[in-house]
């Protein structure tokens, strides 16, 4: 399979340095999210990319990413995840874990530690982010753990 024609000089790996990522992407509570790479900011044609840190002890708000699939990579810490219509599923993911997202799924990302960040790469199945934080959603009180 031959690509188009490129100049792959200007058109080739692009490098987003840390201190490049950009914190203007929809807030969740509880979580700092910036972007890396989008359609908007490097012209992706098919990927959101990005990161997440959510400080010791902190729970985030429900919330989901529209008709996004998610990957979710542990990079630190330990992330406890819980998800479903009223959040009744939870589940552990230690630093080397991944983990998949489907698409409009309501989640909750907390912090398992008091003490360390949780840091998270995060990638999406289309060109710019979509948030749709959901304040009225009632969790229920105890979560079934789901172990994999």
């Amino acid at each position: 399979m031959n690509a188009p024609a490129k100049n792959w000089k200007t058109d080739g790996i692009r490098v987003i340095a840390p201190l490049s990522r950009d914190t203007g992407t929809p807030e969740t509570k509880g979580m700092n999210r910036q972007v890396a790479i989008s359609g908007s900011r490097t012209g992706s044609s098919a990927l959101w990319a990005g990161t997440n840190h959510i400080k010791p002890g902190e729970i985030t708000g429900a919330h989901h990413h529209g008709p996004l699939e998610s990957i979710i990579f542990v990079t630190s810490g330990t992330a406890l995840m819980r998800w479903g219509e009223r959040l009744e599923f939870i589940t552990k993911a230690e630093a080397g874990s991944f983990l998949l997202v489907p698409p409009y799924m309501p989640h909750q990302e907390l912090n398992a530690s008091d003490t360390e960040d949780l840091h998270c790469a995060l990638v999406r199945s289309g060109t710019e982010e979509v948030v749709v934080n959901l304040p009225d959603l009632v969790p229920v009180d105890d979560p079934e753990w789901i172990t994999f």
